[in-house]
C-alpha cells in the first residue's frame, strides 16, 4: 500500500531527505510522493513532523 502526503504538509523536506528510493518530489509548495516509485516502506511518514503523511 501506498502513502500520501494530505495538505497539512508543511514543505519541510524531512520526508524527501529519508525515501530511500526518492519517491518524494516538491510540487506546488508542498511534497508530493510519486506513488510509482513507492515502496511502502514508511519512512517518510515516520520522519514527518508534521504527521502529513498517510497509507492511502
Amino acid at each position: 500500500m501506498a502513502f500520501k502526503i494530505t495538505d497539512q504538509c508543511v514543505n519541510c523536506g524531512a520526508c524527501e531527505a529519508d525515501c530511500p528510493v526518492s519517491a518524494i518530489v516538491e510540487a506546488d509548495n508542498a511534497r508530493k510522493i510519486e506513488a510509482d516509485k513507492c515502496i511502502s516502506c514508511g519512512s517518510c511518514a515516520a520522519s514527518c513532523p508534521a504527521e502529513a503523511i498517510v497509507e492511502e
